[in-house]
């Protein structure tokens, strides 16, 4: 090689070894600064962060975001004596599936021996769009429970990293230590969502979200893959503990458009529970005993009601 050549490699190292050496010490400000906004996220970082960033739990609710805010894991404990996790998520993310199925595997502490294990159901988490003919199509493959690894980690920056899309500045500066949010996702899972409840305003949003389910209920149908990834999630749980089936009131005007749309799906629920040798708890009767934030969800106060009237139902049903 020339002596030329060899010089101006020689002088590129030593310009590149000199550039490095600069900019080390920023990347390791960088990542110490990241790492200190991280450790700030909580319930008000997103909907979902906490559910990654607490230890792995014995007792588990499941479902969708019917489920998220209308079981209370604190009246829970209260009522049964035990702590309660809830890991449903929404609609979107966590319908009954093999991908909910295999992020409850990495949720649930693998210790668990007697476990207590409610699983809120409605047909929309247990149902596809017309155009879904396998797993592949389903709109969870995007959902974090298919993507996240560690389950159990507080501050959890693989979530953050996946799956926090503002600046990491908006952690610490939105902090429920500041100021709680209208949506805060308490450590235990339970999200707490706090909206104006005047009359007018709760009509304004059931009446979207009349539109809404009359408008995906012409473009879905149970799903066979739903309903078994749902007999297997039961059937894994079973060996673990007790397993209870929940479905949760609407208002009624949802109620009535889920029983046009699905008139036989508390008595498949009922088979399902049969067959599975699991309870049963059937409240979607009772529509006129709760408020609703949306004629979907359940308002926080009515929530508590549920989750305490749920708790009685398990405790009456051991007596038999």
């Amino acid at each position: 090689m020339p002596i030329l050549e060899i010089t101006n490699l020689s002088i590129f190292s030593f310009s590149m070894k000199k550039f490095l050496i600069k900019i080390i010490p920023y990347f390791v400000a960088i990542i110490i600064v990241l790492a200190v906004l991280g450790s700030f996220a909580d319930g008000n970082t997103d909907d979902n962060y906490m559910h990654f960033a607490v230890k792995k739990p014995q007792n588990i609710i499941l479902g969708d975001s019917r489920g998220s805010q209308g079981v209370v894991p604190g009246v829970l404990k209260k009522k049964l004596s035990t702590q309660f996790d809830n890991f449903s998520l929404n609609i979107v993310e966590s319908p009954y599936g093999p991908v909910y199925f295999k992020a409850i595997k990495r949720k649930l502490d693998p210790e668990t021996k007697n476990g207590i294990f409610i699983l809120t159901v409605s047909p929309w988490n247990l149902s596809a769009s017309y155009g879904a003919k396998s797993e592949k199509d389903f709109p969870e493959l995007k959902s974090p429970l298919n993507d996240m690894y560690f389950y159990d980690r507080s501050p959890n920056y693989e979530y953050l990293l996946k799956r926090y899309t503002r600046s990491w500045f908006k952690i610490y500066t939105e902090r429920a230590e500041v100021e709680r949010s209208n949506t805060f996702l308490h450590e235990d899972g339970w999200l707490e969502v706090n909206i104006d409840m005047h009359k007018d305003s709760v009509a304004a949003r059931t009446h979207k979200k009349e539109i809404f389910y009359k408008d995906i209920a012409k473009n879905i149908d149970l799903s066979q893959e739903r309903l078994k990834a749902f007999n297997e999630i039961i059937n894994y749980l079973r060996t673990k503990g007790k397993v209870y089936l929940v479905r949760i009131p609407t208002s009624q005007s949802l109620t009535s458009l889920e029983n046009q749309k699905y008139p036989h799906f508390s008595r498949l629920m009922k088979d399902v529970a049969h067959k599975q040798n699991v309870k049963f708890f059937d409240f979607s009767k009772d529509y006129n005993k709760y408020d609703y934030t949306d004629g979907n969800h359940m308002y926080k106060e009515s929530s508590k009601k549920l989750t305490a009237q749920i708790a009685d139902s398990i405790v009456f049903s051991r007596k038999y």
